[in-house]
């Protein structure tokens, strides 16, 4: 059935390559034999942690966001690294990165595309339980994060309210009062 929507790859190159992510365009047949070119953006798999204490508030970050020129409020979240196999693991070591915080477990909530019409973007979503401050920050070169907790309800109310702008924490957020509470 899907064949008929199908389109053919016929060859593929990067186009602009940077740090975080490529530009790739492919050289494409569509399902009617039309050919032409598909650029869109490779960035791969990433993990989203919704982290919450024993005590049942939601450790948050406020990380200062370039290409919106303000400081976002949102989950710890980074980009699965060459050799990690296991999105758990990646979202374990985020969370410690990120916050200095660990968690006694995490729990997978969900993965999705975010925008799959124009990057090849995965995001995986974790709960993390019983999480405690153990360790200092160790961020990127590139990260200026500043760690804080809120209540989950609170933390609800921004998103719906429009002070939470930072979509994949939202996805994250919604999806756990949605399902999961």
């Amino acid at each position: 059935m899907d064949e008929e929507l199908t389109w053919e790859t016929l060859g593929a190159e990067t186009a602009y390559a940077c740090p975080g992510f490529d530009v790739i365009r492919e050289d494409v047949r569509l399902p009617d034999g039309t050919e032409g070119e598909f650029d869109y953006v490779q960035h791969g798999e990433s993990v989203i942690v919704l982290p919450f204490t024993a005590g049942g508030d939601v450790v948050v970050i406020e990380e200062w966001r370039q290409p919106v020129h303000r400081v976002n409020r949102g989950l710890p979240a980074g980009t699965m690294e060459d050799g990690d196999d296991d999105p758990t693991v990646a979202a374990a070591r985020e969370l410690r990165e990120e916050t200095g915080y660990e968690a006694e477990s995490l729990d997978h909530l969900y993965t999705g595309e975010p925008a799959n019409g124009n990057t090849d973007y995965v995001f995986h979503y974790y709960v993390a339980w019983d999480c405690q401050a153990t360790a200092d920050q160790d961020l990127d070169h590139n990260e200026s994060i500043r760690v804080e907790t809120a209540d989950f309800d609170s933390l609800l109310q921004s998103v719906r309210d429009g002070t939470l702008r930072d979509s994949r924490s939202a996805v994250g957020i919604m999806y756990y009062a949605l399902f999961e509470r």
